[in-house]
Order: C-alpha cells, then structure tokens, then sequence
C-alpha cells in the first residue's frame, strides 16, 4: 500500500523560511513519477503550489515563484519543498501528491 507522509510545517514569522518533506513509502515507482505540492487554506480550494518531474524539471505557481524551491531524492523516495521568505498568506495546510494519492497534509502557519 503506498503512503504519502509530509512533515516540516510549523508556526513561523512572516519573513522565515521552511522546508517540507513528502516521503513516499510502498511505491517502486517513485524515481519514475512526477510529484507535486499543493495547499489549501480554509475555506480556499486546494491550489497547486509546484511541481517536479521525473527527470528534475519544475514548475512554480505564480504566487510562489523566486520563493519556493521543489526538489527531490529518489535513493531517498522524498520529496521537498523549501520555503523562503514566507508570508501570511502563505498560511495553509500542504498536501505532496503521488500518483492521485494525497498524505494528510502538514499545516504552515505564518504570523505577520
């Protein structure tokens, strides 16, 4: 059975930084799939955030963009995203998605 874990969210100050991780358990597949980020703030769609292929190539939301870094580790089945210079409205519970499968999400909360 394949589980998504994230860890790595938190309280921070507007302005901090974080870095999320998505390990990927019971998947022989995972060097070979593309992951992505998403978020969902209360009340708010969930909204992807980044995403990286198979071979390390990315793609940012506009709103993260120059701030967020998405990455991987395949001898580590993980994947990561780094945070930098967090803002309020960044605040949201962060889901890694894998093969249309989502973990339980980590929540960022970011104070101003």
């Amino acid at each position: 059975q394949v589980q998504l874990v994230e860890s790595g969210g938190g309280l921070v100050q507007a302005g901090a930084s974080l870095r999320l991780s998505c390990v990927v358990s019971g998947s022989i597949f995972f060097s070979r799939t593309s992951l992505s980020w998403y978020r969902q703030a209360p009340g708010k769609q969930r909204d992807l955030v980044a995403g990286i292929t198979r071979d390390g190539s990315t793609n940012y939301a506009d709103f993260v963009k120059g701030r967020f870094i998405i990455s991987r580790d395949n001898a580590k089945d993980t994947m990561y995203l780094q945070m930098n210079s967090l803002k309020p409205e960044d605040t949201a519970v962060y889901y890694c998605q894998y093969l249309g499968l989502w973990g339980q999400g980590t929540q960022v909360t970011v104070s101003s």
